[in-house]
């Protein structure tokens, strides 16, 4: 175990000796504050010393570092209300505003409502334009489309519409405003994304749809990879809905719960339980019917294995990998592809597994039954750590994945905007192509 080296001697303070200190920090306290104190001053290797450090280090995953993010948040989003503009209340509620947010609460696309609701109770909303570093544009559209609220072209017609009534988007080209795409199609699912929202900030839990087009919406330097929505009743403080059993009371060695929906990942897997069926869980769940598989059965069975296995599915991203954390498991990714959230603050190395999916077969398995049931403890302890980053709950929360998203949103801030059809004179007055003055722009705006 790193930290735990006596040194009976003083060696020379050399550079060599400050890169291997940084390392042993660096490795065995897994949030790391990014350079700002891990420099360890060579004279001093005491316990005391790496015990201090400890504390600073495992003070909660909330300690961003201050490189690049400043000491605070101090960040004024504006929240779009749906009267406000033509078209909001489509891309919410659906064409007969039939769509309800209850509805769209449940399930892994959650985080579209969520994510809005919290913000129109955050201490970070503003409701003046003029002094607001970001805009929100509320949008419940996965949702929409699912239930039959919209068709894609109504949704690309809706959003175009929208966008033309916001003359903030146009000062900026959209590089202050926010959207939400909550599932594996990501911003994919407003068809004409690349001609109108390329320079906006995007949340999304999905960072990669390489596999279905040439260019994925993704881009890691704008946009914000966020957690996948795990059930509510699972991530509550107190008693939550299936709690997690002491390792020597579970059944398994691994399981993976979930349909193969012919996905090559997913259906090794089954081929594997069905070859090594007291090692790996596969069972043939039914999500939907008269069978159907209720929330808490279904946390019953994942809980009941040291690894939870997540491959890939329709997407890159897997709600599994979170949900792992509120039942204690390991998860193990099958997912090459996949983009982690807040990774200046997780090291997911130490919290978690990565496989190659191109080797999913008994070796996994030989694997995962050769780590020691004391090192599945230590993972599952650091990662019930950093779990609070997973739950939506009030960015004034010191641990939450709101908190997180306003942390990552105002390393996105700028003072200055401008786009192509942003024009300034000697005076500072921004105008448009026809020199006309930004409070005087009429609606709807010139778009790309």
């Amino acid at each position: 175990m790193p930290g735990h080296h006596h040194h009976h001697h003083q060696p020379p303070c050399t550079r060599t000796h400050q890169i291997g200190a940084l390392l042993l920090v660096a490795g065995t306290f897994f949030i790391t504050r990014l350079f700002d104190q891990s420099f360890v001053p060579c004279s001093n290797h005491s316990a005391d010393h790496h015990r201090a450090l400890q504390k600073q280090f495992l003070g909660g995953p909330q300690s961003w570092p201050e490189r690049g993010y400043g000491s605070e948040i101090s960040l004024k989003i504006y929240v779009y209300d749906p009267n406000e503009i033509d078209g909001l209340k489509e891309l919410m509620y659906g064409r007969d505003g039939k769509i309800t947010e209850d509805a769209c609460l449940k399930g892994q696309w959650g985080t579209q409502v969520k994510i809005h609701k919290l913000l129109l109770q955050s201490k970070y909303r503003t409701r003046r334009k003029e002094e607001a570093d970001l805009f929100f544009v509320p949008s419940y559209v996965k949702c929409a489309r699912m239930m039959g609220g919209l068709n894609d072209k109504e949704i690309n017609q809706t959003y175009v519409k929208v966008i033309s009534q916001m003359p903030y988007f146009r000062l900026s080209g959209g590089r202050n405003h926010i959207f939400v795409f909550p599932s594996g199609a990501g911003a994919h699912l407003f068809k004409s994304w690349a001609t109108y929202i390329n320079r906006s900030i995007i949340l999304t839990p999905e960072g990669d749809r390489t596999d279905k087009r040439d260019t994925s919406a993704f881009n890691t330097w704008k946009d914000l990879i966020i957690p996948g929505n795990v059930d509510d009743s699972m991530t509550k403080t107190g008693a939550t809905v299936v709690q997690p059993l002491p390792l020597s009371k579970r059944k398994y060695l691994a399981n993976y719960l979930g349909r193969a929906q012919g996905k090559a990942g997913r259906l090794q897997l089954i081929e594997l339980s069905k070859q090594l069926p007291d090692k790996l869980e596969c069972p043939d769940l039914k999500f939907s019917g008269s069978n159907k598989l209720g929330r808490k059965e279904y946390f019953e069975h994942l809980r009941n294995a040291k690894f939870c296995l997540a491959p890939r599915g329709e997407s890159s991203w897997t709600l599994r990998f979170y949900e792992s954390y509120f039942v204690e498991c390991v998860p193990v990714l099958l997912s090459d592809q996949t983009e982690l959230p807040f990774q200046n603050v997780i090291d997911y190395s130490q919290i978690s597994i990565k496989w190659p999916s191109s080797r999913i077969d008994s070796q996994l398995l030989q694997y995962l039954e050769s780590i020691p049931d004391e090192e599945i403890e230590a993972i599952i302890a650091r990662g019930r750590k950093v779990r609070c980053l997973f739950v939506y709950s009030s960015d004034s929360e010191p641990c939450s994945a709101m908190r997180g998203i306003m942390w990552e949103l105002q390393r996105k801030v700028r003072q200055f905007h401008q786009s192509a059809e942003t024009f300034w004179l000697h005076n500072g007055s921004i105008v448009n192509r026809n020199l006309v003055e930004f409070s005087k722009w009429e609606l709807p705006v010139p778009l790309p």
